[in-house]
Formats: structure tokens, sequence, C-alpha cells
């Protein structure tokens, strides 16, 4: 999925110098064997290709510095350099800890860089992920990655970047294992405060949508925006049908609109209980739908067509988050009812089936083709 526009195409400008003998050298070698009752004939031709501008020189070629020219040509070097592990270039032995945090669990990530006590650098915050920070905290036995940040909240400056560009798979063992762009006096793209950070948490739920079940019951609804008005209220529509009404204020409730039902059924198999993140007392109640919601937002759906763009989406606010089926003998401990505790318990299941307000996506606005939900 890609949110670039036209206006974001990358490109360069090219000019004439020193640089340009930098040329990629490609060599294809292809085998054609031939096999014969007497004879095995082998046929190995190679090709060759140089790029353009391999042997053009500047007209006043003497007027670069030589030492400015090799500077140059190693970091053009550098920067073409296909990623690399870590390890490749600090060794296996690499340590990395956490520093500044309020808590052993976060804090910005430092790598050990050299032999002395006091060689630690810190990482580019640029592309810093849940991936990256999930390996830091198992290797560091502190859990799970609660929160991957990009900031110098807890501390450190550029001077002291190390690596740049991390990336991982998320099933690392060690950050040594991941992979770098560079390492030493490295580029870091953004604000000064882009230092790669982390929060750990020994215990976390982790929610899992059933896609069988939605699925199963996915199907299409049209629907008269009358019997859609509070479901607008909480802005469960596509915009077309707020201008409709914008339009039209004595008609619009006539007017028809294309609904994607399905059910969400909503696992925990984590190993902490999903609460709200706002306390009880600050709930929100809607008039409308006679319910109190506990989170604003709680599950995003999306429709992709086949470039990667979204073309239609739907949210769904939560106004009951209970135990409607629990296995492994777990016993449910929330339930909404007489302004009860929310919350999906570990081994839990919370449901919000096809016939509930919102629990859809409007597409009314979409083309007949195929796409991806």
């Amino acid at each position: 999925i890609s949110d670039c526009e036209e206006s974001e195409a990358a490109g360069v400008i090219c000019k004439p110098g020193p640089l340009s003998r930098l040329t990629a050298q490609t060599t294809t070698t292809t085998t054609t064997t031939t096999m014969s009752p007497l004879t095995t004939t082998t046929t190995r031709a190679i090709r060759t290709t140089l790029s353009v501008g391999q042997t053009a020189k500047p007209e006043n070629s003497s007027a670069i510095p030589a030492d400015a020219s090799s500077a140059a040509t190693k970091r053009v070097q550098q920067d073409m350099a296909p990623a690399m592990r870590i390890k490749d270039i600090i060794g296996s032995k690499g340590k990395i800890r956490l520093r500044g945090g309020r808590s052993k669990e976060e804090g910005r990530v430092e790598v050990k860089i050299g032999n002395n006590a006091n060689d630690w650098g810190l990482i580019c915050g640029d592309g810093w992920s849940l991936f990256e920070a999930g390996v830091v905290c198992r290797e560091l036995k502190l859990g799970y990655a609660q929160n991957a940040l990009q900031t110098d909240f807890f501390g450190g400056n550029r001077s002291s970047l190390a690596l740049s560009g991390v990336k991982c798979h998320g099933s690392e063992k060690s950050l040594m294992d991941c992979l770098h762009d560079r390492f030493g006096a490295v580029s870091c793209p953004g604000n000064a405060n882009n230092i790669a950070t982390v929060v750990c948490a020994s215990e976390m739920a982790d929610l899992v949508p059933d896609h069988q079940e939605m699925m199963r019951t996915a199907h299409l609804e049209d629907r008269q925006l009358f019997f859609l008005q509070c479901a607008m209220e909480e802005n469960c529509l596509a915009a077309s049908a707020y201008q409709v009404q914008k339009d039209d204020p004595y008609g619009w409730h006539l007017e028809t609109r294309r609904l994607l039902r399905f059910t969400a059924r909503i696992a925990n198999m984590g190993t902490a209980d999903f609460k709200p993140f706002i306390p009880k007392h600050m709930w929100e109640w809607h008039a409308c739908h006679m319910h109190y919601h506990s989170m604003e937002v709680f599950a995003h759906f999306d429709i992709i067509n086949s470039l990667g763009v979204k073309v239609a989406e739907g949210h769904k606010a939560s106004f009951c988050l209970e135990d409607n089926q629990c296995t492994h003998n777990t016993e449910p401990v929330y339930k909404c009812a007489n302004y009860g505790d929310q919350g999906i318990s570990v081994n839990c299941t919370d449901t919000y089936h096809h016939n509930i307000d919102c629990q859809w996506i409007d597409i009314t606005d979409i083309d007949p083709g195929i796409y991806t939900f």
C-alpha cells in the first residue's frame, strides 16, 4: 500500500564528472549443453555490459582535488552498498541496552560499537517500527514491544548516532541479525529528535480477528438513509452520504446506500486482558443508540483496489467490549450489562454481529471489480 502522490515521484539530476566513471559492470553467463550419444558439447557465452559514461572525463579534471574526488567516490560506494547484517560490521557478540527510561522496560536503544566502556552508539529512528522494537525487547528479555518511538524523550543526541536503516523481520533472536544501511558517520533524516527508542511490556494483549467468520457472514445490503440516521451521527457512512444530506435537505432520507456487512469476532490471544484506554467515568454517552462508547474507534476496516489504494473505509466504535465466548476453561470476566466493566480476557472473544449498526463498510461509491478487504 502506498500513499505517494505524483508530486512525490523520485528523480535525479546527473552531472558529468569523475563520479561518472563509477559504473556498474554486469556479467551475464549463459550455458547451453547439447547431449548426444557420442559427444557432450558445452557452449559458454559471456556478455559484459558497461554503463554509459565509463570513460568520460571532465574537461578540467585537474581542478578537482584528488582527495575530494576520493572522498566523494567512497561516499557514493557506501550509499550504493547493499544492506548488511549488523553483526557483519561489529561482530556477532555485539550488545544492546536501554538507557534514559523511567523504568528498565523503556529507553533509547544503544549498541556497543567499540572495546572501550563508553563506546555505545544510538540508532537513527528513520523506519524504526514494532518489528525492530520487538527484537530488542525479546533480546533483553523484557517481553513484548508496546511502542516503537522516534524521539529524544529518553535523551541522546545526533552526534552519538552509529547505525541507520535498521530493518528486522521480527523473528530474529538478536538485533545483530537485522540488516542496516550505514554504520559510523550516518545520515539520519528528519528532526533532531529522530532517535530509536522502545517501550517494552512483560505482558500484553494480542487481538486477532477471525477472518473465517468475516468471510462466512459477509453480504451486501441496500438500506435507505432514513434507517441509518444514528449511524450517520457516528460517521459510519462514506462522505458522499453527508453530501446528499446537504444537497437535498428534504428528500435525502429516501436515498439508498449499499453496505458490506460482516461479523467481527475478535479473540485475545495474548498474555494480558485488553481494556479500554480511558477510564469508565470518561466514557461518552450516545443518546441515539442509547449506550456508552468505551472507545471511540475500536477497529478499522478498509477496501483496497488492485493498485494498493484504499477506496473505502469503515470503523467501529466500541460500545460494549465483553467476554462472549471463552476457551481453555477461562471464566468470563467482562460484561457490559448495568454499566459493567468492559474488556476482553485472555482466551476469550468479543463478537460484533453483522446486524449491529456501523458493522459495515459503505461501498456505494465503489465501481464493480475485484478488491481486497
